[in-house]
């Protein structure tokens, strides 16, 4: 009985999931047409991508479901006492985590801790959340190992880290004082006092220790490139303590990504594409620039980066294209797509565009200028 509660529950969920059900009926009607191709389906998948940000979820539920994130989201409060300074502590913490860490584990980090204060204190979390999608996006262009596309640019690029970061720096800073500034003048300066009711909740010491210490399991799995093996291994030891943890993962997610994979290489092995990739190749450096940034909008800047990379040079003007494709549209980054998801009912993707899309023309002037007037960029 219970088994069919879960599996009904699970059924209303994904009747809830249209953005999932829109991905899937171009793999299902292409598969009618073309049955063999199907078998190729999970061939077009990034297991290993996949993997990771499996057991992320998995973690970050983890630790959300221990109750120590409440704790720490209150002492943040304390000391920053105004949703101006705690905007801008959440925005330079998500960047700069983003460098380091990649921009889908930065947000893993900081949005449950965002979470945390909803309902405790007189906060725009929904706006909160959607600025740290944006800091990401201008932290993690800084660095080699920031974001997916990155580590695609600069390992074709030759280029030193060193020189990867004095080559994205220009746009980076400029991105992130953009973003900082609209950060100063967005939110309120005015102290917030807690919630009457938000009080202090227990925490789950056995399921916090278990979280961390699988967590850096986890990390070491990634250094070692056995993001699977790192899977399994989070799997098996949070269903060991806390198995019905596990039916809260926002697994749709996953299927949402593995459907993004597949429909990406359907639409790159249409005749069309592949022509108007060519013919891209061979315009000059605006329309190059542009066609990019529109390529990441439609279908997320690390695909878009895959498919560029076969007919374009890694150089300066396709890392600042995809990269500021970043912002806009949700698919412009999967970041985006995750922050999203973990804020849920209160992710409105229209609240999103509102701040991300006029983000986007504004990167992507500054991008351009960057190009033309820095030295050595272009």
């Amino acid at each position: 009985m219970p088994l069919l509660t879960t599996v009904l529950g699970l059924a209303q969920r994904l009747r809830r999931e249209r953005f999932l059900l829109a991905l899937l009926l171009p793999a299902v009607l292409w598969a009618l047409v073309h049955p063999h191709d199907a078998l190729n389906y999970p061939q077009a998948i990034d297991w290993p991508t996949l993997a990771t940000l499996a057991a992320l979820l998995a973690l970050t539920q983890g630790l959300q479901s221990s109750g120590a994130l409440a704790p720490l989201a209150l002492r943040l409060m304390h000391h920053l006492d105004s949703p101006r300074r705690l905007a801008l502590f959440l925005v330079l913490a998500a960047a700069a985590l983003s460098t380091v860490l990649t921009n889908d584990v930065a947000l893993f980090i900081t949005v449950p801790l965002t979470l945390t204060l909803r309902g405790r204190a007189d906060l725009p979390v929904a706006r909160l959340v959607i600025f740290q999608a944006m800091a990401v996006n201008a932290g993690s262009l800084l660095s080699p190992i920031g974001n997916p596309q990155n580590i695609l640019l600069w390992q074709q690029s030759g280029l030193s880290p060193a020189a990867f970061v004095a080559q994205m720096a220009p746009l980076a800073l400029a991105s992130l004082a953009t973003l900082l500034a609209l950060t100063a003048a967005v939110f309120s300066g005015q102290p917030c006092a807690p919630a009457p009711d938000a009080g202090r909740s227990a925490t789950d010491r056995p399921l916090l220790a278990l979280s961390c210490a699988l967590y850096g399991l986890f990390l070491l799995a990634l250094h070692l490139q056995q993001p699977l093996a790192g899977l399994a291994l989070t799997l098996a030891g949070l269903a060991a303590l806390r198995w019905r943890l596990l039916l809260k993962v926002d697994w749709p997610l996953l299927a949402v990504f593995a459907l993004m994979f597949i429909d990406i290489q359907l639409l790159a092995s249409l005749p069309l594409i592949n022509t108007a990739l060519t013919e891209l190749a061979g315009a000059g450096e605006t329309v190059r620039y542009l066609g990019a940034v529109g390529l990441s909008q439609l279908i997320s800047n690390v695909p878009a980066t895959m498919l560029l990379l076969h007919s374009q040079p890694p150089g300066a003007l396709l890392a600042y294209a995809v990269n500021v494709g970043g912002y806009g549209f949700v698919l412009g980054s999967l970041a985006n797509l995750i922050a999203l998801r973990q804020l849920g009912a209160e992710g409105r993707w229209g609240a999103f565009h509102a701040w991300s899309v006029p983000l986007l023309g504004l990167n992507l002037l500054l991008g351009w200028l960057l190009l033309r007037v820095w030295p050595g960029l272009a």
